[in-house]
Formats: C-alpha cells, structure tokens, sequence
C-alpha cells in the first residue's frame, strides 16, 4: 500500500475533522486572546505627563516589558524546543499566575519603581504562544488551526486596548490598576481553556503522513536545522525583525499615533475584527492544498503584494489623501498578512515540504526573538537620538522603509527556497519528495529526515 492510499485509508471523517478544529481552533483562539488581556491593556493608557530619567514614561514601560519579553523569548528557543506534552499544561499555569501577579505589583507600586513589573509580566509570557502552537502543529487540519491562533493576535490587540479604555472611563479604574483588573478575569478563563488544550487527542497517522513527526529538539539537532537551512532562514529571520518592530510600535502606541478624541473606544476592535475575517480566510482556505510547496509559493506571492501596498501607503498617505480609517485598515491588512504567515502555517509547511523532523516552536521563538531585539532597539534609538518625530510621520517613515526592505528579502529568499526544493526533488525517490540529513540519530529525537 502506497503513501496515498494509506493516508485515505486512515482518514477521519468530515464531521470529526469540523468537531475537532472547532475544540482545538477556538481553544487555541481564545487562549492567546486571553494572554493578550494580560499583556497588552495598558497600551490604552497614555500615562500622561510622566517622565522618567527624562524619557516618556510609556516608552519606558514598553522597552522594560518587551526586555522580558525578548529574554523569555532567548530562553523559550531551548524551553519550547525541549518542552514535552506533559510538561505543557503545568508551564501555561506557571506562567499566567507569574503575569497577574506582576500586574498586581504595576498597579501597588508608586511610578516609577511599578515599572520592574513590567520586566516580569514580558517574562512570564514570551513562550506562550510557542507553547499553545505546540498542541496543533504537525496536523492535517494545522493551516486553519493555525489561521485561528493567528488571527487572535490580531483582534486581540484592538480589543485589549478597547477594553483598556473602556474600563477607565466607564468604570474609573485608574490606568495603573486597569491591567490588573482585566488580568484578572482572564487567568481563570485562560486556566480552563489551557486544560481544555492539554486534552486534545495525539496526531493521528494521516497527520504525520501529510505534515510529518514533531519531535522535541536538543542543542545540537537545533544548530543542524539551522544550519542546513542557514541563507534561507537568515534572510527571513532579517525580514521579520522588521516586521516584529513595525507591529509593536503599531501596537503599543497606536493611540499615540491616531487622535483618539473623534472616535469611539471600539474603533480598533472593529477595524482589527475585519481584518481578522480576511486573514482567517486566507490562510485557512491553505488547507484545501496538499502541495506544501504551491502553499508556500501562494504565501510568498501575498507577502510580497503586501508589502508593495504598505510601502505606496505609507510613503503616498499625503497624495492618496487616505482617512484615517482607511489608512489604518490599509496598514494592519498589509502588516498582518505578513506577520501571522511566519507566526502560523508557514514554518509548519516549510517542516513538511522537506520532510524535516522537528518543531514549529524553534523556528516561531528564534524569529520573535530576533524581532523583539529589534523592537527594543528601535525604541531606545528613538528616545535618545533627541529626534522629535509625530508618531504618524515615524510610524509612516519606519513602515514604507520596512516594506521596500523586506520586498526584497522575500523576493530572494523565495527564489532560493525554489532552487533548493528543486535540487531536493532530484535526489528524491519516487515515493515522495525527501530530503537526507546528514545528522546521526541521536535516541528517540533523531533528526533522520524521514
């Protein structure tokens, strides 16, 4: 019996698939939205008025949490690499009650001391993501599992912020006990929903067939990996520092950027929400194609038109005479498609187009890595260059350079992704596409490429 017809034969019905991406999509979807409502309300409050050692205390507050975000991040590359599925559940709880309690402290604390709190809250939540990806890649139906993590990052951003200002001028909660507040009632829905995920079934053996084995990672087959892949991974690690940078200034000062006076609290909920609708169908309908390689090809092509678009947008706003909406739309559809593509399916169909054994979250962490050192960076050159630049004139400038930039990078990369998947199907056997590792099994995590 060949590859195919095993794989039809163990095939699970249609109803159990739609049963199953319902338990696992929406716990997944919900679970990250919810590490949102721990991470990111504070990026409602504007804290004006406060300094501190002569920078913007906002600022401040952000580089101190994005520094544990990016430390957790260097740590997660070997913790999600390693993490087994038994370990998973126990590491979510760990980590939520470490990020309320570090909300609680930002909020009892005077300022500007509230801000080491800050450092913890980014600690405790860098591998999240990681750790939820880990209990739906490596599946037939990962692309639109995938799809539904993805796009809670970009809801959840516009809502978190939403609900922000909502409880600060609905309920008068102060700005430094409103994470607190919100926190709080996520921990336990997050708990439930963790649970929830733990109990998901085992790949099945179409799964494995179609997507190939995830195996946890040690150092050495870690460096492999990479290293076999190094110019191709390189230039989309560069790209996606860019991207990672763009998307965290959008984020986090995005009320600094737009005049919020004129418009309602829910303005980026439902711009984001629509957004949100877009990419899940984009990315989810991905699952329709067998061929990792056309899958990836596709990705490529709206990556690239993407980011044509957000740099004609950015740098033309003035001659386009674009409303704020409209810009605002413009700028998440381009930045988003971008982004969530290297944070949800792309890597699990790099993994199975050359048949590598190994696992989403090395690739996922080591790039939010990269990309949070950059955000880090940015932010401080920023604050001590004495450059005195409109939030809207800085966002648009980092944006439309960003975009010529990573065209490029995706351009090469692409073609370099091309030739070597044709060099890897001239040495394949018949039986699929194949390509030899030359790392030596090492136990039950070997690196043999299948």
């Amino acid at each position: 019996m060949n590859k195919i017809e095993r794989t039809r034969k163990i095939s699970r019905n249609p109803l159990s698939d739609i049963l199953f991406t319902l338990w696992a999509g929406g716990a997944a979807l919900l679970s990250y939205s919810l590490v949102y409502a721990l991470r990111k309300p504070y990026t409602a409050a504007t804290f004006d008025d406060l300094e501190v050692f002569n920078m913007d205390y906002k600022v401040v507050v952000t580089i101190v949490q994005i520094l544990g975000y990016t430390f957790s991040k260097f740590m997660g590359i070997k913790w999600v690499s390693e993490l087994r599925r038994e370990e998973r559940f126990r590491f979510i709880l760990m980590s939520i009650v470490m990020a309320e309690l570090s909300l609680i402290f930002f909020g009892l604390l005077s300022a500007p001391y509230n801000i080491a709190a800050m450092f913890l809250n980014g600690l405790s939540l860098g591998c999240m993501w990681g750790v939820i990806f880990s209990f739906i890649e490596g599946r037939k139906m990962t692309d639109i599992l995938a799809s539904l993590l993805g796009v809670s990052m970009v809801i959840s951003s516009g809502a978190a912020k939403s609900v922000g200002l909502y409880v600060m001028r609905t309920w008068h909660v102060s700005e430094f006990w409103m994470p607190a507040l919100i926190g709080a009632i996520a921990l336990p829905l997050l708990a439930l929903l963790g649970y929830a995920l733990n109990r998901l079934p085992q790949p099945n053996e179409e799964d494995i067939a179609l997507k190939s084995e995830r195996v946890v990672l040690n150092g050495q087959q870690r460096w492999q990996i990479f290293k076999r892949f190094m110019p191709f991974l390189l230039m989309l690690f560069i790209a996606n520092i860019a991207l990672t940078i763009l998307r965290d200034i959008k984020e986090d000062f995005l009320v600094n950027i737009i005049d919020m006076s004129n418009y309602s609290p829910w303005l980026f909920t439902q711009v984001d929400s629509v957004v949100t609708l877009i990419c899940l169908t984009i990315l989810g309908l991905m699952v329709l194609i067998k061929d990792n390689m056309k899958v990836l090809s596709i990705l490529y092509g709206l990556i690239i038109a993407g980011m044509i678009v957000m740099t004609v947008v950015s740098f033309g706003q003035k001659w386009l005479q674009l409303g704020t909406v409209t810009w605002l739309f413009l700028q998440s559809i381009c930045l988003y498609i971008a982004f969530l593509t290297f944070q949800t399916i792309f890597f699990d169909r790099f993994i199975a187009c050359f048949k590598i054994c190994g696992n989403v979250g090395f690739f996922i962490v080591l790039t939010d890595f990269l990309g949070y050192t950059g955000t880090v960076f940015v932010l401080i050159l920023k604050e001590f260059s004495g450059i005195n630049l409109d939030w809207k004139v800085f966002y648009n400038l980092l944006a439309g350079s960003a975009g010529i930039f990573c065209c490029a990078l995706f351009v090469t990369s692409f073609v370099y992704l091309r030739q070597r998947y044709r060099q890897s199907a001239s040495f394949a056997p018949q039986e699929g596409r194949k390509e030899i590792n030359s790392l030596e099994p090492t136990g039950n995590n070997a690196l043999t490429i299948a």
